[in-house]
């Protein structure tokens, strides 16, 4: 299923893609982390009611939110989890590239969360040197401690497009990842999660993020350093996970700060993430 967080007048709904438009769910929860917490029940109630339901309403007669617009915590995030972004941001900062043994663990503030076709706030007075990192997001279906790389993919929900966008220049002045990538709606997410039932196996897709309709990353998690197994594993170890959570699995090389000359978004400019067998997730940069 592709499962959509949706505004419809004045009243938000949660829904699923089909193709004559999407099927109202708010009759089997409340909202989409009521229906991640209900587990597999709540998938089966909800295929049951997409099946029972007499009409959709055509998309183009909703407005799309974010598929977890607030979530419970901040959004737990890979860096330098793709061996050529590595590389080149190694060289952009004039260091040596050595491959990481262990991921690099940062988050995003939960008001990062921003919804497909929303605009990503541009103040030139905080930062002007905003940059695009498209990424698979994972959400956690199942929460666990500790748990087991073979019964990784137990616990997750499904899969979305999400674009780490991210203040270069704070990175560079706070000395650390966190407040340069926390700006309020610096993490587009979206257009919908897809249930993992469609994406059996995420290490096969495409990863695509175009700048006005201009390629600048292309690359297939299949050269993740970390794969998501990897990922649930090694961050549960001590420490919970809950339904629910939000993981970015990591950004392709390309990005803007690295390139030669560097580049940044400015106001005007449309970022589409597009990722096999999810969709497109396309924003454009605000004042």
């Amino acid at each position: 299923m592709k499962l959509v967080t949706y505004l419809s007048g004045s009243r938000v709904s949660i829904g699923a893609v089909e193709p004559l438009g999407v099927v109202d769910l708010s009759a089997i929860a409340p909202d989409m982390l009521s229906l991640i917490d209900g587990g597999p029940v709540m998938l089966d109630r909800s295929r049951a009611a997409i099946g029972a339901a007499p009409d959709a309403i055509p998309i183009d007669h909703i407005t799309l939110l974010a598929p977890i617009p607030h979530p419970r915590r901040n959004v737990m995030c890979l860096g330098l989890n793709y061996a050529e972004h590595a590389k080149e941001s190694a060289e952009a900062r004039g260091r040596e590239y050595k491959q990481h043994q262990h991921p690099v663990f940062f988050t995003k503030a939960t008001h990062t969360i921003n919804r497909h076709e929303g605009a990503i706030p541009f103040d030139p007075t905080v930062s002007e040197q905003i940059d695009w990192e498209a990424e698979l997001g994972v959400i956690i279906g199942r929460g666990g401690k500790n748990i087991p790389i073979e019964q990784a993919y137990d616990h997750v929900f499904g899969y979305t497009c999400l674009n780490d966008v991210s203040a270069r220049d704070l990175q560079a002045n706070h000395s650390q990842f966190f407040k340069g990538k926390s700006l309020d709606g610096a993490c587009p997410l979206g257009p919908w999660i897809v249930t993992t039932d469609e994406i059996p196996d995420p290490q096969h897709l495409q990863v695509i993020c175009r700048v006005n309709g201009v390629v600048k990353q292309n690359a297939n998690t299949a050269v993740m350093i970390f794969r998501v197994p990897d990922i649930i594993a090694i961050l549960s170890r001590g420490m919970t996970l809950d339904a629910g959570d939000i993981i970015a699995t990591g950004t392709p090389s390309g990005v803007g700060f690295a390139r030669k000359p560097p580049e940044f978004l400015k106001p005007g400019d449309v970022v589409e993430v597009e990722i096999e067998k999810i969709g497109v997730l396309r924003n454009r940069v605000g004042e």
